[in-house]
């Protein structure tokens, strides 16, 4: 690896690491900050700034930086970021602080999309296993770490440190960026400003239906009108933000449908784990490293799924990857009293496979099946789907959970997973064709 690959790979590595870890810090932390600051009515909308900020953005991003180009782009969203981080150290009331989460969630946004595009960008497709692997193993441990990280902040110094610390990561993060040297040549063309207001607008509402507790289906409506706004700009817009005709490509559609639909099967399993663990009176910390069996089965498929995509196409690691969370989900309904440590674990690592297999072909497939003057979109379109899926299945799960006796909310949320697993399964059929293989002349990065 050349030594401005090297900056560039610290760059992305510290500025996935910041935004991965605040999407869950304040996990724990949340109930002394909202003590502190008052206004307890808009504890969840802490949460739902940043996540709700952060999905929406993605694509726009990744489309933006299709035209212009990805350092400038990832550049701002680290300063974005940094701003909204210092904004919510200092902020004084529960009010500036969801404001302020909602401004990190932006940079967050902006910033996520590119750990994989200019991974594809740089590295083969042989490589990139690899490198994505990397990527989702600080996800994996951020879900870990961060809310005991958050917890330490809070008693050796103050809750603000939680989002203070990311000023230096920020900052070395973007002075690591200033020396890369850009891979892609960009095609300019007009923003279509319109289009990316509507998008962000209605999927905000429709995200904003699972976090308010009243008139859900107002904002379900207004946001699907928005959305059908949207698409009606899209169709006329020279260089829409989403370009509709990537989902007339038969295999990115249906990698989009599937895996939005496996997120919202089972990737909410690391939210309700570790309190059925606790449940069963195991500490906070050893519920929190159960988590860490997905992070080992991740990487060990996602590493050398890369090379496997040559040898063997993208339809039989699909189809590998869905059997293998529907067995997952298979082994948590199965969760009762005397369930302990080790076959949750076990069931999470499995779970995690699925995962690292299914992240790593679909990425692959959405740089390689598009052209390069696409490739930014069509990645962050697989990651918006993905975490829309998520914050749905989170929400389903935490329904199924409050409106029955514990152990009977558990099992009604693996019976969902298992059975939402088993329709993602079935997509797969849509993806069996003649080019199922990559090109000769596509294993290069592009």
């Amino acid at each position: 690896m050349k030594s401005k690959q090297i900056f560039v790979m610290v760059s992305i590595v510290m500025a996935t690491l910041v935004a991965s870890i605040d999407s869950t810090i304040t996990n724990t932390t949340m109930p002394v900050i909202a003590e502190e600051l008052g206004g307890y009515s808009l504890y969840a909308w802490s949460f739902a700034a940043y996540m709700i900020f952060s999905t929406v953005l993605t694509p726009v991003a990744g489309r933006i930086s299709d035209l212009y180009g990805r350092k400038k782009i990832f550049g701002f969203g680290i300063l974005f970021f940094l701003l909204g981080s210092v904004l919510c150290g200092l902020a004084d009331s529960m009010l500036q602080l969801v404001l302020y989460r909602a401004v990190q969630g932006m940079g967050a946004g902006i910033m996520m999309p590119f750990p994989l595009i200019i991974a594809g960008d740089l590295f083969r497709v042989e490589q990139r296993g690899k490198i994505q692997a990397m990527f989702s193993a600080m996800w994996g441990l951020s879900a870990v770490l961060a809310p005991l990280l958050g917890s330490l902040f809070v008693e050796m110094a103050s809750w603000r440190w939680i989002f203070l610390i990311n000023i230096p990561v920020c900052i070395i993060a973007f002075i690591c960026l200033l020396g890369y040297t850009e891979q892609y040549e960009p095609r300019k063309s007009k923003i279509d400003v319109w289009g990316s207001i509507l998008f962000a607008a209605g999927v905000s509402l429709l995200l904003a239906a699972t976090t308010v507790e009243n008139n859900q289906w107002m904002y379900v409506v207004s946001g699907a009108i928005l959305l059908w706004l949207f698409w009606m700009v899209e169709k006329r817009h020279p260089s829409p933000i989403v370009p509709l005709q990537l989902l007339k490509l038969p295999k990115i559609k249906w990698m989009i449908i599937n895996s939005f639909l496996a997120c919202a099967a089972l990737y909410g399993t690391s939210s309700y784990v570790p309190l059925f663990l606790q449940h069963q009176n195991y500490s906070v910390f050893v519920s929190g490293v159960s988590l860490l069996g997905i992070s080992a089965g991740w990487m060990a498929c996602s590493v050398p799924a890369g090379k496997w995509v040559l040898r063997y196409g993208y339809t039989p690691l699909l189809l590998i990857s869905n059997l293998t969370l529907l067995v997952s989900g298979i082994m948590l309904l199965f969760l009762g009293p005397s369930t302990g440590f080790i076959y949750v674990t076990l069931a999470l690592t499995v779970q995690g496979a699925g995962y690292g297999l299914l992240f790593t072909v679909t990425t692959i497939g959405a740089q390689q099946l598009v052209q390069s003057s696409q490739s930014g979109i069509s990645t962050s379109l697989q990651m918006f789907s993905r975490n829309t899926g998520t914050a749905i299945g989170v929400t389903i799960m935490g329904s199924l959970l409050l409106q029955s006796e514990f152990m009977l909310g558990i099992r009604m949320i693996f019976i969902y997973g298992t059975i939402v697993s088993f329709v993602a399964l079935g997509t797969i059929w849509f993806l069996r064709d003649k080019t199922d293989h990559l090109p000769a002349g596509q294993a290069t990065a592009k």
